[in-house]
């Protein structure tokens, strides 16, 4: 069951609550640069990313949040440090929500400010805690790195705010660690009703990432924690989004996006399976119908043991046999095979389209 949290709005997107887990990215371009990030936003959008957050370093990019929101359908985070001007300026500009620490932008007028710009504009203040940059009190009064020393940072920064009457607040508690980011998540699930971001940070390259953050995201979707959600890549953003929504489908949470199923490759394949499957794979990968989609490397089995896919491939010497739900459609040459499916994935997708 999923944890019970409040709703917070981003722009028009509901955060907690009933709402579905959001999925969100940050850009890599330069936020001073406004062709690049909106050129960069679009293929989030597209990916179907539902919030962006951008850097802002100085008034510049505080500036551009602007002219970046006239080109972009989707809300846009201001992720601020230290300096709480730039928050100012980032408001004013029409950004739909900060992540900002209380704690680390100085005397309490000029949280005082910020939140009064928050509350005018009525967009929420997301509370991020890293492991790796947490302050030095909670390490000198807790002796390490570890989740109560997190969630107290949290706790600080989020009495801050509910002491001015603020509660438009989202919260993450982030750590390269699996096992410290799955800890203090849960812990902090305890204590506040707040709608929690969640991810690991600094998960490293792709591969890598994919395996760290699909742990630990997955479980704690899995044990009902968690309204928003990005994947920390080194790579592409849209990596990111993609990464989600499968994790998403994965645990029957949402669906969006074709799933590929494919056997592994064994000594009865007789057809570069490997090859087929990644070929499929970079075609469907961005389309966003919710298809079940088999590539199989044995024209005996194969269609049996995929028979819950809505439609699949399976090759044989020479030849692959066409099929939906485990049932035979067609044989077809080798050549012929990968084209043929891609066929029928699009008349499946035009059929549905006309009786949706």
């Amino acid at each position: 069951m999923r944890r019970k949290s409040r709703v917070v709005w981003v722009g028009k997107v509901g955060v907690g609550g009933d709402n579905p887990v959001v999925v969100q990215s940050m850009t890599n371009t330069d936020t001073r640069n406004v062709p690049a990030t909106v050129e960069q936003v679009r293929r989030l959008e597209q990916a179907g990313c539902e919030i962006i957050r951008v850097a802002v370093l100085d008034e510049e990019a505080a500036a551009a949040i602007k002219k970046i929101k006239q080109s972009i359908s989707i809300p846009l985070i201001a992720d601020i440090h230290f300096d709480y001007r730039l928050a100012l300026k980032s408001i004013a500009a029409g950004a739909d929500g900060l992540r900002i620490n209380p704690g680390n932008i100085g005397d309490k007028h000029k949280v005082a400010e910020v939140v009064a710009a928050c509350r005018d504009q009525r967009i929420p203040i997301r509370i991020g805690v890293n492991s790796g940059s947490l302050d030095k009190r909670m390490l000198e009064r807790f002796g390490s790195v570890c989740k109560e020393a997190m969630v107290e940072s949290a706790m600080e920064n989020i009495m801050v705010l509910e002491d001015m009457g603020f509660r438009d607040i989202k919260v993450s508690l982030k750590s390269s660690s699996v096992l410290l980011s799955l800890d203090a998540y849960r812990l902090i699930a305890e204590k506040v009703d707040y709608p929690l971001h969640i991810g690991i940070t600094e998960a490293g390259t792709k591969d890598r990432a994919l395996i760290k953050s699909s742990l630990g995201i997955g479980m704690l979707l899995y044990e009902g924690i968690g309204d928003t959600v990005r994947f920390s890549l080194t790579a592409d953003p849209v990596e990111e989004v993609w990464a989600a929504y499968e994790l998403l489908r994965v645990l029957e949470i949402r669906q969006r996006g074709m799933e590929l199923i494919s056997c592994p490759t064994c000594g009865r394949c007789e057809i570069d399976l490997i090859k087929l499957a990644e070929q499929v794979d970079g075609t469907i990968r961005s389309w966003p119908e919710p298809l079940k989609v088999a590539v199989m490397g044995c024209v005996v089995n194969g269609p049996g043991e995929a028979r819950e896919a809505d439609i699949g491939i399976a090759g044989g010497r020479g030849f692959g046999l066409l099929f939906r739900k485990g049932e035979i459609v067609k044989k077809v040459p080798e050549a012929e095979m990968l084209d043929e499916l891609l066929k029928e994935i699009e008349a499946i997708k035009q059929k549905s389209s006309s009786e949706g």
